[in-house]
């Protein structure tokens, strides 16, 4: 990977706030970022998983952790005014597809006034250096086809979370041009494909299902094992929406929102190689059987096109999909056996930033 722009010296003692830091992709971002030498600070929900990563590793690296719903306006504007943060990594949200087709009042109110409720208590908050709002690969109007989306392409949710990413889209634009470009303060949007990692147990998520059907000894059920998605690594994500951060705060030329995904989309895989490949790593002896229940509507396609993140920051996968499941149900395989969630997050962590090479250097 050559040309990365993320260095330590510009990370080190940065006052950040991550929403959403009690969810699996925000406890590795976390721990990512005091291995970078950041203050994090942390508002979110508490976990809604049991086991969850962030009930294992407490508040571990944080300098400060705020239990709050985004929906309450006064939580959010105190502690912004708190932490006074200098970089925002927005990831709070309600982000499963099932569960907004039950819950769907729930997860506009969540995804689209909590986004709202946090840029308007930004946009006249002294230091802010950039603001990044993460959304969905999802956002994209997605009729089926083979094609990679790229960032130019149209916007369309089919179903209530989509729907209310793109939302997110409209507001956080609406912001950037009444208030935060006017102030001199860059905001933009990061669309990521399907993240996996150790440690993440939501519901209704592929590898969490596999894990919980292998030890609790019960047949695994795969609603759709044709569909394909754009798996990658939780730590090429991360590293994507931080070498983002860097380029809006140093003042480089960016576009308002960027993909990140596999660099080659053609290396997709189906639900159903996806889990033969986790499980026969994970150990796990496993036969599935198709759910035949009635389910809502989920897109049997999407594939996601981060050329313009890697020519604009240099940036891109370190891990294929393969890999990136290696590593994930490796996580997993040594969790089930007795090892500490944190050596196993720090372990990689380290593994993945000696890959990268400049984030040490």
């Amino acid at each position: 990977m050559e040309g990365l722009v993320v260095m330590p010296e510009f990370w080190k003692g940065k006052r950040i706030l991550i929403t959403g830091h009690t969810g699996f992709k925000g406890v590795w971002a976390t721990q990512l970022l005091v291995h970078l030498g950041a203050e994090v600070h942390g508002l979110a929900l508490p976990p809604d998983s049991d086991p969850s990563l962030f009930a294992m590793l407490g508040e571990e690296g944080l300098t400060s952790s705020t239990l709050g719903d985004m929906t309450d306006r006064e939580v959010v504007v105190h502690t912004v005014s708190e932490v006074q943060p200098q970089l925002v990594l927005h990831m709070a949200a309600q982000p499963l597809v099932r569960r907004s087709y039950r819950e769907p009042v729930e997860t506009f109110a969540t995804n689209v006034m909590g986004t709202v409720h946090l840029l308007d208590s930004l946009r006249e908050q002294d230091g802010v250096e950039a603001v990044l709002v993460v959304t969905t690969d999802k956002v994209y109007e997605n009729k089926q086809g083979e094609r990679a989306f790229a960032e130019s392409d149209r916007l369309g949710g089919y179903d209530p979370y989509a729907a209310s990413k793109v939302a997110v889209e409209v507001a956080t634009a609406a912001f950037d041009l009444s208030y935060f470009s006017a102030n001199g303060v860059p905001l933009a949007t990061a669309r990521a494909g399907n993240v996996i990692g150790g440690g993440d147990f939501s519901e209704d998520r592929l590898i969490p299902d596999i894990v919980r059907a292998e030890m609790k000894g019960v047949p695994l059920k795969l609603r759709n094992p044709q569909a394909t998605r754009p798996w990658q690594h939780v730590l090429d994500c991360l590293a994507g929406y931080f070498f983002y951060l860097q380029a809006l705060s140093e003042g480089r030329d960016m576009p308002h929102s960027l993909n990140f995904g596999p660099t080659n989309p053609e290396d997709n895989l189906t639900v159903a190689q996806m889990q033969a490949t986790f499980s026969s790593i994970f150990g796990a002896d496993q036969n599935w059987e198709r759910d035949v229940a009635a389910t809502p509507r989920e897109m049997d396609t999407l594939a996601i096109n981060a050329d313009m993140a890697q020519h604009l920051l240099g940036w891109k996968s370190c891990y294929s999909p393969l890999q990136a499941i290696r590593l994930t149900a490796e996580w997993y395989r040594a969790w089930r056996d007795g090892a500490a969630p944190l050596s196993l997050l720090d372990a990689q962590i380290a593994a993945f930033v000696k890959l990268v090479g400049k984030f040490t250097q």
